[in-house]
């Protein structure tokens, strides 16, 4: 290939998908990635049912199905006291996705088939290839990569554009200072494989408990997907011995060890995190950010692979008219263009995990949207379709869902309990002056 046009760094779903989508339109397209292929990636391997919208326009739904993926119909959720209840990708609120289910997979299958579908569109894809700082101009503007070969090879590579999709820990991001952490939540999330658990259907389930959560999912072909997220905190628990940890973390769980009981694991348990990283901008002269490396904030709502395609198919035609503009000016208003539209279009759903992400951290307040969303199947459906990226937030980020919510919740209680929140709500306002 001649000098590219734009060079992907990572090999991922989301530069896969941006590359897919590059090289279609005429573009020459480098992908770099410091691993091989296929490799195993600690995730939640879920993908929504919007998210088989972006697979079947790149031919890739159907290679995937036929790979043996599973489907879920909608998540489980049991809060800290034991409350649980179920939300369901089709429902009444009338809202469909592209999918009446979402798709859960291994990422040895899934990456491999996305990086297959970058090379049939005509883009480059070199593994092992790791890339270790930018080339910047005498103006700052982003003009290439340098990277490390397997060999040891120090190599500089240049082309007119750059695509961080290079994970949470985003060498360029770093690299240029874009990436923020955030200090609450602070997780770490420990990933691996079983099979033989009892009792797996087909919905995705979260168990959040009062010093973490786990998830448990099929991801096809006898696996299931089972990730402990912790505090970050927790992290000197370790010492070392994740597998152990992990199956000490089940092990004390009554309503989860019997289901492991005949369960074996059949692959090492892999960390990551911490999360809660966030880009302050998705772009710089020269380079834009996509995927985990402009945003995630934390597993539970499963939104990474969704948001890496998405931001991909967002990407893709800023990149084409930076391309093409006429000054350097253009070709950078194109890419805070980019920047835009992603704000607009992840804005509200960033809202919702933030809100979620605050109830999982305290459990009361988990323990009581639990009991309310028990009792409103309706309103269940509704979070979980937003969750599901096909329900747009809007329907749970208003002061119609709020309310009755906080209204169930507390017609839910106790009249103990109910005193007790009216009290600690109350808690420091001044009473109003007696009626004279």
């Amino acid at each position: 290939m001649k000098n590219p046009d734009v060079i992907v760094v990572g090999g991922g779903p989301a530069g896969a998908a941006c590359a897919w989508f590059l090289a279609g339109q005429g573009a020459r397209v480098s992908v770099l990635d410091r691993a091989r292929f296929p490799r195993d990636k600690p995730c939640s391997e879920y993908l929504s049912p919007e998210a088989s919208r972006i697979l079947s326009v790149m031919s890739a739904l159907a290679p995937i199905e036929e790979a043996g993926a599973a489907h879920l119909s909608g998540m489980r959720i049991r809060s800290p006291n034991g409350t649980t209840f179920q939300g369901d990708f089709v429902a009444a609120h009338g809202w469909r996705g592209y999918s009446d289910r979402g798709v859960a997979i291994r990422r040895t299958i899934l990456d491999a088939c996305l990086l297959d579908r970058a090379r049939a569109a005509g883009a480059s894809v070199e593994e092992g290839v790791r890339v270790t700082d930018v080339i910047r101009d005498s103006r700052g503007r982003v003009r290439g990569v340098c990277t490390l070969g397997e060999d040891g090879s120090n190599r500089e590579r240049t082309a007119p554009l750059v695509v961080a999709a290079d994970g949470l820990r985003s060498v360029i991001s770093r690299r240029l200072c874009l990436a923020r952490r955030a200090r609450f939540p602070r997780r770490l999330a420990l990933v691996t494989h079983y099979e033989g658990i009892e009792d797996v259907s087909g919905y995705g389930e979260m168990h959040v408990e009062k010093d973490g959560y786990a998830g448990i999912a099929p991801v096809g072909n006898g696996a299931v997907n089972v990730a402990v997220v912790i505090p970050a905190r927790g992290a000197a628990a370790l010492a070392g011995d994740r597998a152990g940890f992990l199956g000490r973390w089940i092990a004390a769980r009554p309503h989860l060890a019997p289901r492991f009981r005949n369960a074996r694991r059949i692959t090492p348990v892999h960390a990551t995190g911490p999360f809660a990283s966030h880009a302050h901008r998705a772009w710089a002269p020269g380079v834009a950010l996509v995927g985990d490396a402009a945003d995630f904030f934390d597993p539970f709502t499963g939104e990474g692979i969704y948001a890496a395609l998405r931001g991909a198919e967002l990407l893709a035609p800023a990149l084409l008219q930076s391309l093409s503009a006429s000054s350097v000016v253009r070709a950078d208003a194109a890419l805070w263009e980019y920047d835009e539209s992603r704000n607009k279009e992840f804005r509200g759903k960033w809202r919702v995990e933030r809100l979620i992400g605050a109830a999982v951290s305290v459990p009361l307040l988990m323990n009581t949207a639990a009991g309310s969303l028990s009792r409103r199947k309706e309103m269940a459906d509704l979070l979980v379709g937003v969750a599901g990226d096909f329900v747009p937030p809007r329907e749970v980020l208003n002061v119609s869902f709020v309310t009755r919510l906080v209204v169930d919740a507390l017609l839910g209680m106790a009249p103990l309990e109910r005193h007790r929140s009216v009290t600690a709500a109350n808690a420091g306002r001044v009473p109003a002056s007696p009626a004279i």
